[in-house]
């Protein structure tokens, strides 16, 4: 299949791209992500969103309190000010590596979840190509690719090529992506699949500009 050599092409790993060709493939056909422009976007921030494919879990393995109490203001902003301050970095010195712990501060009550204490945070933590987060998000997904509650039940599935894919292109054309790209706008898709912080957005551009021409060879 030539997508293996593509992505190859794109850094991911022989290895990898075997793994990922098929499935890939499959999911942009299912949702017309077909143009050499759709395909060379949603490309890039898949490559770009898992280090290569390499990764389709969230590490939630922090060392950093202080970093702990940035990332995740929600759940370690004590006092509401919106400011890090010492206090919060102490509390956060309990979270450090211990991902399980964290995910169900940082995740409690956001998203369909329920209160730190359910397990949800932990339980429908970030996976996928694109970081399917929550409970409401699993749920959504499992309904619009027609596997009605399985992912509620078996959310560990997202985190495995077949359902990434079909995941990611999922959140792909339900934000509107392909709609996006066709307008020429690749920075809203950035905005769209990691928000207003666009982080690596340069290096998604270059890729992208990349993928067109390994694409079109």
């Amino acid at each position: 299949m030539k997508l293996v050599a593509d992505l190859i092409d794109l850094g991911v790993t022989p290895t990898q791209a075997r793994a990922f060709a098929e499935p890939l493939h499959a999911a942009m056909a299912l949702h017309h992500i077909l143009t050499p422009q759709r395909r060379a976007a949603f490309l890039a921030h898949a490559v770009i969103e898992t280090a290569r494919l390499s990764s389709l879990e969230e590490n939630l393995r922090y060392s950093d309190p202080e970093r702990i109490a940035r990332i995740f203001r929600t759940g370690f902003d004590l006092d509401g000010d919106r400011v890090v301050d010492p206090e919060e970095i102490e509390f956060a010195k309990g979270f450090v590596r211990q991902p399980e712990k964290l995910a169900n501060r940082a995740y409690a009550n956001r998203n369909g979840n329920g209160d730190e204490a359910s397990g949800d945070g932990w339980r429908y933590r970030g996976r996928g190509i694109f970081q399917l987060t929550g409970r409401a998000n699993y749920r959504d997904a499992s309904v619009g690719v027609g596997l009605g509650a399985v992912y509620l039940h078996k959310p560990e599935l997202v985190a495995q090529p077949t359902d990434a894919c079909v995941t990611a292109a999922w959140y792909w054309v339900t934000r509107g992506c392909n709609q996006m790209i066709d307008a020429g706008d690749f920075a809203a898709t950035t905005r769209a699949i990691n928000g207003k912080a666009m982080l690596h957005h340069a290096e998604r551009l270059a890729l992208f500009e990349e993928g067109l021409q390994v694409l079109a060879a």
